[in-house]
């Protein structure tokens, strides 16, 4: 199982992101799907999660109504997507999937 996270990079604060999650060959859509980061010297944190159809999710009580988890199953494809980042979301961001996770993409939200 592959899981391919894009779309880091540096963004100011109140800016958007947009990260994809993508998972070729693997049948994507009969699993939940869980975004999660870590930034050095803290524990590792679940941010979301979204089932397998996507009419559920979940959030992390720090970001909830500011990041949004969606999928597109017919890409093989999840996102993590914000209009309002903040600087203590800067973190490593991975997506997970039946025990895999992606190797992360660092997310730097700085001014």
């Amino acid at each position: 199982v592959q899981l391919v996270e894009s779309g880091g990079g540096s963004v100011q604060p109140g800016g958007p992101l947009r990260l994809p999650c993508a998972a070729p060959g693997f049948s994507f859509s009969d699993h939940a799907v869980t975004w999660r980061r870590q930034v050095p010297g803290k524990e590792r944190e679940l941010v979301a999660t979204i089932s397998r159809a996507g009419s559920s999710t979940n959030y992390e009580s720090s970001v909830k109504g500011r990041i949004n988890i969606s999928r597109d199953n017919a890409k093989n494809t999840a996102y993590l997507q914000t209009n309002s980042l903040k600087p203590e979301d800067t973190a490593v961001y991975q997506c997970g999937e039946v025990g895999y996770w992606g190797q992360g993409t660092q997310i730097t939200v700085s001014s």
